[in-house]
């Protein structure tokens, strides 16, 4: 099984062709951007996913699923969901609706 970095650097080699989308940073963490805004992110061991909806329900309802808190502080981003990478099958399909959601705002 791929650890969180090889699955987020996948993520980054398939999706850098896409119209908008570039590397960058984020709270200091590796991130891929649309239109200068962040879609998903790596942090520890996760892929972390900015979603609403379907998409969001159906992320947080896997195992393991938790609201992101980059601040470790308390104070998760409701949007931002982290996965670890027994959930790797799911990634592209998540970024793939992250991309989108990110990329109409």
């Amino acid at each position: 099984m791929p650890t969180a970095i090889e699955a987020f650097d996948k993520l980054v080699r398939a999706l850098s062709k896409e119209d908008g989308v570039t590397s960058g940073q984020m709270f200091g963490k590796a991130c891929l951007k649309v239109n200068g805004k962040a879609f998903i992110a790596q942090h520890h061991d996760a892929v972390i996913f900015k979603l609403n909806g379907e998409s969001h329900g159906k992320a947080v309802r896997l195992s393991d699923a938790v609201l992101w808190d980059p601040s470790g502080k308390g104070r998760p981003m409701k949007e931002w969901v982290a996965l670890g990478p027994d959930h790797v099958k799911e990634f592209l399909a998540l970024t793939k609706a992250a991309l989108k959601y990110v990329g109409a705002a």
